[in-house]
C-alpha cells in the first residue's frame, strides 16, 4: 500500500516537473506523408530544433542589414531592420519544420 502511494507520488512530481515543458505558444505541427515518409523528429523536437535555427537566423539577419547600411552610408531603419529579421526567422523556422516533415497547422 505504501509502496503504491510512494510510486504515485513520484509519477505525479515527474509530471509536474514536465509540464513547465511544454510551450503554450508552439504551433501545431502536422506531418506532411505520415504514413508512407514518417518525420524525422516528434513534433515537440522538431520545434525546438527550428526554433533555434529561427533564432539565429533573426539575429543574422541584423546583423546583414546593419552592414548593407553601413556599407550603403545609409542611416539604420530600426523598423526595417526588425521586419527583415522576423520575416528571415519565420521563413528559417518553416524551412527548418518542412525538412523535419511537418507543417503548421492552421489555427
Amino acid at each position: 500500500m505504501l509502496w503504491g502511494m510512494g510510486r504515485a507520488f513520484a509519477l505525479c512530481v515527474v509530471v509536474a516537473a514536465l509540464s513547465g515543458c511544454v510551450d503554450a505558444n508552439a504551433p501545431t505541427l502536422v506531418p506532411v506523408a505520415a504514413p508512407f515518409d514518417p518525420p524525422l523528429n516528434p513534433p515537440g523536437i522538431a520545434h525546438h530544433i527550428c526554433v533555434a535555427d529561427g533564432n539565429f537566423m533573426y539575429r543574422e539577419a541584423k546583423k546583414q542589414y546593419e552592414l548593407r547600411a553601413g556599407m550603403a552610408g545609409a542611416p539604420i531603419d530600426p523598423a526595417q531592420e526588425e521586419a527583415n529579421a522576423t520575416a528571415a526567422a519565420h521563413r528559417q523556422y518553416v524551412a527548418c519544420l518542412s525538412s523535419q516533415g511537418y507543417r503548421i497547422a492552421n489555427r
